[in-house]
């Protein structure tokens, strides 16, 4: 009998410590110094972490019409890492082939160059276009680098605060279901109709009216990438699937973030295996808090894809040539929804899940992403925040490729 081979899970981190800069290099190669220490890399890895930092924000300071420079841990159960991302709206590059070779260092780093970034990262990506921008992302794990993290995540985000604030009301997660069935993390929930805990009326207390839903296009439209089907009582397929949530707390600040960290807590610690059944969870969770905007998908192998969502976020199934926008429900999560709808769709191959907040506009097409579906998740999400997110509001943006 042949050997029995079992696929590997997907690749999952969390990101935490996110700092965003502009025009401040010494500060971020100061901030890339104090993370590398912090988490373990050691002296020589933390070292090469600040020479790559450096020559990233400097060709951002130096070139870039409005350019900024992102960094932040990652993690999973075994070990962390750096993550930098660099993101600037021009002028790009005509030939990346001719600026990863040795040499080609611009004026005004320390000399290095993007080749030189590219062999010192064990993970290294760049997408750039002549007159739009570039988006480059280099991550640092410690050495030797574990197994654990030798692969590319299946799921990728990004979130960046409005102008002026140091935190975001903005959040994303992921997480591998386990194949079980969830673990209720409360008490006995109430029945329908019951009075629950009192609880602030935040309109009235801050002056900020919960926003209506905006409408999405009808699920039908929905068929040029696979037919969407509303399920009554949706059910997880068999073995292990991928659960992606975003949520944009109501907005912006320290009680934003308040509610999206919430938000975040109960979806990592539920144990839900479907999206109605996560999104219940973070509704008993966000109650006393702001509240919040929520959708969570769940992926499974072979392209099934499970959809619920509350209030403002963006979902929407994108390949090279289209884009077909997932169905979501008025309501704020914490506060007040109606009957719960899934809706399941088919993740085409090649074609990518993108989630993201009212602080990026919708006015994006299939066409804007299309040079970058062959990248990383978090190299899309950050494509898309330079190409559509707008600085009037939290940002973020998540990705999901299908597991294989």
């Amino acid at each position: 009998m042949g050997t029995v081979t079992t696929p590997e899970p997907p690749l999952l981190v969390d990101c935490e410590d996110v700092a965003w800069f502009r025009d401040q290099p010494e500060g971020a190669r100061g901030a890339a110094a104090a993370l590398g220490r912090r988490i373990g890399l050691g002296e020589r890895r933390t070292a090469e972490l600040v020479l790559a930092v450096a020559e990233l924000a400097g060709n951002v300071t130096k070139h870039a019409v409005d350019g900024s420079l992102l960094l932040r841990v990652l993690r999973n159960e075994a070990v962390a890492g750096v993550e930098v991302v660099a993101v600037d709206g021009g002028p790009g590059m005509a030939d990346v082939r001719a600026a990863l070779r040795d040499g080609m260092s611009t004026a005004g780093t320390l000399g290095i160059g993007l080749g030189a970034v590219q062999r010192l990262a064990d993970t290294f990506d760049i997408h750039s276009q002549a007159g739009v921008g570039s988006v480059q992302l280099a991550r640092f794990w410690p050495h030797p680098r574990p197994r654990s993290v030798s692969g590319e995540p299946a799921v990728g985000g990004i979130t960046r605060p409005i102008g002026g604030e140091q935190v975001c009301g903005d959040a994303w997660s992921a997480r591998t279901d386990t194949g079980h069935a969830p673990q209720p993390q409360d008490a006995t929930p109430a029945a329908p109709g019951a009075a629950g805990p009192a609880r602030p009326d935040w309109s009235a207390l801050t002056g900020i009216r919960p926003r209506a839903d905006r409408p999405h296009a009808d699920p039908r439209r929905a068929s040029a990438l696979g037919r969407s089907v509303p399920v009554r009582a949706a059910l997880a397929g068999p073995g292990e699937g991928v659960l992606v949530m975003s949520c944009d707390g109501l907005g912006h600040g320290p009680m934003a973030s308040l509610a999206a960290r919430a938000a975040v807590q109960a979806f990592r610690a539920g144990g839900a295996r479907t999206p109605e059944q996560a999104m219940e969870q973070i509704h008993r969770a966000l109650r006393g808090t702001r509240g919040a905007a929520v959708a969570v998908a769940r992926l499974e192998p072979g392209g099934r894809l499970l959809f619920c969502g509350i209030g403002n976020i963006t979902a929407a199934l994108v390949t090279t040539t289209t884009r077909a926008t997932l169905l979501s429900h008025p309501g704020i999560v914490g506060h007040q929804m109606h009957q719960l709808r899934t809706y399941e769709h088919r993740l085409p191959d090649h074609g990518v899940l993108v989630m993201h907040s009212d602080g990026l506009s919708e006015r994006w097409t299939a066409a804007d992403l299309a040079g970058l579906l062959h990248h990383p998740p978090a190299l899309i999400a950050a494509g898309l925040l330079r190409h559509a997110g707008t600085r009037r509001d939290d940002a973020s943006a998540v990705v999901a490729k299908a597991p294989r």
